[in-house]
């Protein structure tokens, strides 16, 4: 087995297009692989010519030889995937390569957000000779949720920042940072300017937790307490309370997790990652000793990801808990069940993490401010339905976290639908709800366009699509045409404007938050 993959994949297919024998499974042409937890070495066929390595942008792939005793059990997990035989094609298919007519003009091309959406669609862009793409961020600072939305202490997940700031500094891009649209330009601005504009704004938003004493001081979104300590603008100032010595998160998804171990590990192993300083001083001041993760559903629901459990289950300092009694009825072969049930004992002095499977919150409780979370035990009928049992439990705490999911918000006048929290699109192209006509030259691309799905990879494949739909426009002249631009990169207010914004990109590059 010369490779295994170590980590959750971040799913942009680097390494199975780089892969000359086709090993790594499942492929970008596999219903499966938006779904995939994880990317697969198939240890028979891997010829240890180490293209994987070098693709992966978040250095995921490592030689067996090199795995440290707790990556060990990836080579398991690598291994059991190929048990079973699985048909697969020659070879995975590469994307065509656009095809673009020469209208006489360059394509400009406004996208708005920063984030993994709109930075793939940057790159897609650039590969038209002669494209000149503009991303509007509305932050002093790029990349969306690859910055503020991954954990700290996901060290190599967070590499993939790497591949957006190689983006970002193209020369036919140009990088607006603090600009806001609607406060600072128009859509109609920006289409006066550009032949397209593509929104890439994500889901801003969480779902929201509908029960009493929701609204407590004290109850957190994950976005809220993540984006608090990853130093986000809009939530730095919102300082959780960590006196009491039990937090709640609901939901058991990886941001949930994440959560989870950020609160309980011990404080100085973060020290050289990426956390808000003011946050990595209120981690230092807590007293939180537990983190009990609730789900509504059992362990063979369980919405964390595979190599999410492996790194939890090694987090120095951190004891996972799970009753016996919630395992039992999962037969063996599952395997986060089978993590599970090998917990390493707790040491003394450990923090704890206690998952908590088939419990339904009812109510938030407090005078004030949260002091419990009360839940209802549940069951799965025969049907697969969840039920009640009527059975009350109440879960003291000073923080509750909800991770139940994002949503995304409207955008400007563009249409929305609420139920879905997308912009209605075909393939990418914004339309009309009504009358399923496009909006001219208006695209959307990322969890906006299809909802929160996936990994960050996911949205390359995404955003490409959305291109390919753009491409296919400027090629049927839908696109119209421009007046020329008032500073094209070639001219000298276009080169002190790029310098500006070079400047402001390298100190967000450089610097923490």
């Amino acid at each position: 087995m010369p490779h295994v993959v170590t980590q959750s994949c971040v799913g942009d297919g680097s390494c199975v297009f780089a892969c000359p024998v086709n090993c790594i499974q499942p492929s970008p042409d596999d219903p499966a692989f938006e779904l995939a937890e994880m990317l697969h070495v198939d240890p028979t066929s891997c010829m240890d010519c180490g293209a994987c390595i070098s693709a992966c942008p978040v250095d995921a792939i490592k030689p067996h030889t090199q795995l440290t005793e707790e990556e060990r059990v990836f080579a398991g997990i690598n291994a059991d995937y190929y048990a079973v035989p699985k048909a697969r094609p020659v070879m995975a298919p590469m994307r065509p390569r656009l095809v673009v007519k020469d209208r006489g003009e360059p394509l400009r091309v406004a996208i708005v957000g920063s984030g993994p959406a709109a930075m793939y669609a940057a790159e897609e862009l650039l590969t038209v000779p002669g494209a000149h793409v503009d991303v509007y961020e509305r932050l002093d600072r790029p990349f969306g949720l690859v910055r503020s939305g991954v954990a700290p202490d996901h060290r190599r997940t967070r590499r993939v920042s790497r591949q957006m700031e190689r983006i970002s500094t193209h020369e036919r891009l140009t990088l607006h940072l603090g600009v806001e649209i609607g406060r600072d330009v128009t859509h109609d601005g920006l289409l006066q300017d550009h032949h397209a504009v593509i929104y890439a704004v994500g889901a801003a938003s969480d779902r929201r937790l509908e029960i009493p004493g929701a609204e407590l001081p004290g109850v957190f979104s994950a976005t809220e307490l993540v984006g608090w300590y990853n130093g986000h603008p809009d939530h730095a100032e919102r300082t959780p309370d960590l006196s009491h010595r039990r937090a709640v998160v609901i939901g058991n998804g990886n941001v949930a997790l994440d959560v989870a171990r950020v609160l309980t590990q011990d404080p100085e192993a973060l020290v050289d990652s990426e956390i808000a300083p003011h946050a990595l001083q209120a981690l230092r001041e807590s007293r939180i000793e537990e983190v009990v993760v609730v789900a509504r559903r059992g362990v063979e629901a369980a919405a964390f990801t595979l190599p999410e459990l492996v790194g939890l289950r090694s987090t120095p300092g951190v004891a996972l808990d799970v009753p016996d009694a919630e395992l039992a009825a999962v037969a063996p072969g599952h395997a986060k069940a089978d993590l599970l049930r090998s917990l390493p004992p707790a040491a003394p002095g450990d923090r704890r993490i206690a998952l908590r499977f088939l419990r339904n919150p009812t109510q938030v409780v407090g005078d004030g401010a949260v002091e419990a979370l009360e839940v209802e035990r549940t069951t799965i009928d025969e049907h697969g339905v969840l039920v009640g049992t009527g059975e009350l439990e109440r879960l003291d705490a000073g923080l509750i976290v909800t991770s139940i999911g994002y949503r995304g918000l409207p955008v400007g006048e563009l249409p929305y639908d609420a139920a879905r929290g997308v912009v209605p699109n075909a393939a990418g192209r914004v339309v009309d709800p009504a009358t399923a006509e496009p909006h001219p030259g208006t695209y959307v691309a990322g969890w906006i366009k299809r909802g929160p799905s996936g990994f960050i990879g996911t949205n390359k494949g995404c955003s490409q699509d959305t291109v390919a739909a753009l491409i296919d426009d400027w090629n049927a002249g839908a696109l119209g045409s421009l007046p020329a631009p008032a500073a094209r990169p070639g001219t000298p207010e276009g080169r002190q404007r790029r310098a500006r914004l070079r400047a402001l990109a390298g100190q967000a590059f450089a610097g923490r938050w």
